[in-house]
């Protein structure tokens, strides 16, 4: 799909999301020169910055990437601008900035709005967007809303409405930058355009899934948010839940935005909210050793209250009331301080009913209660080699002794950078859809509110913080209860 011509604006361009993230998209997007040459960005943020200075940070994040250099100041001078706001939110100053930059390149009045802030505050951002009346031009504009969307579901509620008052549903654009990835992408394709896997995609053949987000670094230089937030604000409600409506949903009507979110939506309204004595799970890590180095317990890091009850690991069991799902338990674990960075979905089938094969070395006798066979697993890899792993059984060299057979697992593996070279960044991908206006991978206003109605409870203090030791893999969830609908003894 072309790209028209447009301004490129961003709420924040002095910090580190613009640095690391927006503006190396930007410039990948537009190395074609016919993009190039119809597409401008203006930074705003209440530092006096110039233009020159805007240019220069930018230069020096996009040669830290290895761009060339006179490329990279070729397309700074000719795309990049900036306009300070000051502290008093000059967005008078900001209106005539963009009505000059429009008449100079001849633009049509497209214009998107990435506002890259701090969440508290979204909703005055957009007021000020709207009174000063940049919602509205000659050409199409576009609102973008990283996460998280809201605190809880009064505020997502509260955020929604007040974008609502200024821009309709077809011109938000909430970004989670889990959605850009391409094996997240690729989940429908994976699921909708292979039967074999589609066909076995249900509670008679799937006996859990596992959605696993984990991460090596602590709070870094966020604890100031963090604290305030915790693990499941930060990873749960949004990135998470977003992996379980794509392998739970049901298949669109058609590869349509409002189609594939329907289903996205009524995946979150057919799932029960988790027990907090049985379903949940809240750890925070101590001091421990992360790759062979020594890291502080959370409430150790700087600006962490040294009395802080924030949870830096969440383990939910969920369960999916509708006709495919019943009774099979999803799986939701994330955390900080972990052995290592790695995003993954394990779908694990039923295993055979009956096996007739030796495991473990000794002689398998079907009778036997302790002879059970080794189910078959699909390992979907995000991050930090994304592909597909496919586990299953062979018969190990030279193990047939007394007419039974000791198996070994193997796995058939697809990775994306082997197949197709490296992939482009999610945000670059998810940047394309803004501009070109193709809403697919963002998250709608009542998919966020589903997701909050989910979690909310979670959120009343109930579910009790269990330590951890830094380098581990986090405490476990409570045995599930055998009548629950997220049962996993049903499927012993």
């Amino acid at each position: 799909m072309p790209i028209s011509p447009h301004l490129f604006v961003i709420f924040g361009a002095t910090g580190d999301l613009a640095r690391r993230k927006l503006i190396p998209a930007l410039y990948h997007l537009m190395q074609s020169r016919e993009v190039s040459q119809n597409c401008f960005v203006l930074g705003t943020a209440r530092s006096d910055w110039s233009d020159d200075h805007f240019r220069e940070v930018a230069r020096e994040a996009l040669r830290d990437q290895g761009h060339p250099e006179e490329e990279v100041a070729e397309w700074c001078t000719r795309n990049l601008f900036y306009q300070c706001l000051g502290d008093g939110g000059d967005y008078d100053a900001l209106r005539n900035r963009i009505d000059r930059l429009e008449r100079h390149f001849d633009l049509p009045g497209n214009r998107a709005f990435y506002l890259s802030l701090p969440p508290g505050i979204y909703g005055s951002t957009v007021e000020q967007i709207g009174d000063a009346g940049l919602h509205e031009s000659g050409g199409w504009t576009r609102l973008v809303v990283e996460k998280p969307f809201g605190y809880d579901l009064e505020s997502a509620r509260s955020l929604n409405d007040t974008l609502h008052r200024y821009f309709n549903e077809e011109q938000i654009y909430r970004i989670d930058h889990y959605l850009g990835k391409e094996t997240v992408q690729n989940l429908l394709a994976f699921r909708f355009g292979n039967a074999i896997f589609e066909s076995l995609w249900n509670r008679t053949h799937i006996e859990r899934v596992e959605i696993s987000v984990s991460e090596s670094l602590g709070v870094g230089g966020r604890a100031g948010y963090y604290d305030q937030s915790g693990h499941l604000r930060d990873m749960v409600q949004n990135h998470l839940t977003q992996l379980l409506t794509l392998v739970a949903m049901e298949p669109p009507s058609a590869l349509e935005a409002d189609a594939i979110r329907d289903e996205k939506v009524k995946v979150l309204r057919a799932t029960r909210q988790p027990d907090p004595d049985t379903d949940v799970v809240f750890g925070q890590y101590e001091k421990g050793s992360v790759n062979g180095e020594v890291v502080p317990a959370y409430r150790d890091e700087d600006d962490v209250p040294a009395n802080s009850d924030t949870e830096t690991f969440v383990g939910l069991r969920l369960g999916i009331a509708n006709w495919r799902w019943q009774g099979v338990p999803f799986v939701l674990r994330t955390g900080k301080r972990m052995p290592k960075k790695q995003t993954q979905i394990c779908v694990r089938f039923q295993g055979a009913p009956v096996s007739l094969f030796q495991t473990g070395g000794q002689p398998c006798i079907p009778q036997e209660a302790d002879c059970e066979a080794r189910p078959n697993e699909l390992i979907i890899t995000l991050q930090p080699d994304e592909g597909f792993d496919l586990r299953f059984q062979v018969k190990a060299p030279r193990s047939s002794t007394n007419g039974t057979m000791d198996l070994d697992t193997q796995q058939l593996s697809f990775s994306y950078e082997d197949a197709f070279g490296p992939t482009p960044d999610a945000y670059e991908t998810l940047l394309r859809d803004i501009i070109t206006g193709d809403p697919t991978l963002f998250v709608r206003a009542d998919e966020v509110e589903a997701s909050w109605q989910l979690y909310d409870p979670l959120l009343e203090g109930r579910v009790p913080l269990h330590p951890y030791p830094a380098g581990t893999w986090g405490p476990d969830l409570p045995q599930p209860a055998t009548d629950s609908l997220t049962t996993e003894t049903a499927h012993s």
